[in-house]
This record gives structure tokens, C-alpha cells and sequence, in this order.
């Protein structure tokens, strides 16, 4: 008889599949394996499940991918509670991988640091900012969103509202306020230089348009003004 999944192990897998593009939630994928091990569950199992999530996400079915159609309604639950809070999310995964004593975070931690909480309030800080990227860049593929380019040293997870105006529970390490796009044209977004309208489309400012008789400001802006990505 199959083993229930509790709420907890629902928990790991749906934060492993807000880091995981699509197409590679499968069996033989290192993190699935790596998951399926510390669940004592098979990588069939977990990728399994991970796509139950699937058909409740918008981003995908946009896209014309839809996830398994069987699920549970404790799957509901957990997308439910966690979908719109991806920083709680990854706390409460961190809380749940404690618990279960395998966190690499709790494994390295020298018991002879001072405990502060400013150290604290840091660590969290970049944590909950490499959950942000490691999703933004897995609902976009791995690729820039303007360009296409898909060479993860150079890409960012920018935030479509600032990190400083953001809400800090709902917005600051939700995917949704995230585009993924490479360094310069997040440079350019960042200060206002572009901008991508809800339907995806690019929008070029004047002040790059100043600029078009440079075939390289041509190359890198005037081609994508207008198009819908």
C-alpha cells in the first residue's frame, strides 16, 4: 500500500518544484534524487508529485503545459498556502529539512559563532534572495526574457517592483514580481531605461532611442522595441 504524504513532505516537494523548470522534473534529476533520498520515498515518486503541482499553475498552463490530473487535496492546500508567500515557503522548508536533520545550512554552522540578530536577519537575507533568483530563472526557462540569452552567470532575477517598495511577506521573494533578464538590459530596466508591459511586450525609452544610429544600441535595444516576448 502507498506511504500518504504528510503535509511536510509536501512542503519539500513543492519548493524543490518552484526551483525546477519543467521539463526537468523527472526520475533521473540530481535534486529529485537527492529529495527522494532524504524522503526515503523513489525519484519516481517525488517528481510525481511535483507535477500534481502543476495544474494549478497559471504560468504553465499559459504556456499550453499541464501537470497531472490526478492530485490530492492536500496538494491543493499546500499551493494554496504557499503560492503567494515563496519566503515563507522557503523558511518553512529550511524548518522542515531541521527537523528532519539533513539541512546543509544546520551542518555547517560553527557553534563557536557569536548568535546575533543581525547575523541572523543576513543569513535569511540571502536565502530567501537565491530562492527569488533560483525560481524566477526556472519560470523563464534559464533564459533572458528579452533576448533569449540562456548563460546563467549573466542573468538576473530582477524585481518588477523594487525591493525597497515591495512587501516584504507578499512581493519581495515572490516570482511573480520577477522578470528574469540578462545584466545589461537588467541595468537598463533597473533605471527606467526599458520596460515590459503585461502582455510581455518591450518597451524602449527615448533616452536609448537617442542613441540608434549606433548599430550596437540598434543590436542590443531598437530590435526587441515593440516585441512581445
Amino acid at each position: 500500500m502507498a506511504r500518504t504524504w504528510t503535509r511536510d513532505e509536501e512542503i519539500l516537494a513543492f519548493a524543490l518544484y518552484c526551483k525546477t523548470p519543467f521539463g526537468k522534473i523527472h526520475s533521473r534529476n540530481d535534486e529529485i534524487v537527492r529529495l527522494a533520498d532524504v524522503l526515503g520515498r523513489t525519484p519516481g515518486s517525488v517528481s510525481m508529485k511535483m507535477c500534481n503541482f502543476a495544474r494549478f499553475d497559471e504560468q504553465l498552463h499559459a504556456r499550453g503545459v499541464v501537470g497531472l490530473s490526478n492530485g490530492s487535496h492536500l496538494d491543493e492546500e499546500v499551493w494554496n498556502d504557499f503560492s503567494k508567500n515563496m519566503e515563507f515557503l522557503e523558511e518553512k522548508s529550511k524548518q522542515v529539512l531541521l527537523r528532519l536533520r539533513v539541512s546543509e545550512e544546520a551542518n555547517e554552522q560553527d557553534p563557536d559563532l557569536p548568535v546575533g540578530e543581525t547575523t541572523r536577519v543576513e543569513a535569511n537575507a540571502r536565502i530567501n534572495q537565491s530562492f527569488f533568483r533560483q525560481t524566477v530563472l526556472s519560470n523563464y526557462a534559464g533564459a533572458c526574457c528579452i533576448t533569449g540569452l540562456a548563460m546563467p552567470s549573466l542573468l538576473t532575477a530582477s524585481h518588477i517592483k523594487p525591493w525597497k517598495d515591495s512587501d516584504p511577506r507578499t512581493e519581495r521573494t515572490n516570482p511573480r514580481n520577477g522578470l528574469c533578464l540578462n545584466a545589461l538590459h537588467d541595468r537598463a530596466f533597473d533605471r527606467g531605461l526599458i520596460t515590459v508591459t503585461t502582455d510581455y511586450r518591450v518597451i524602449v525609452s527615448k533616452q536609448i532611442k537617442d542613441f540608434y544610429n549606433m548599430e550596437v544600441v540598434q543590436e542590443l535595444f531598437g530590435k526587441y522595441d515593440g516585441k512581445k516576448n
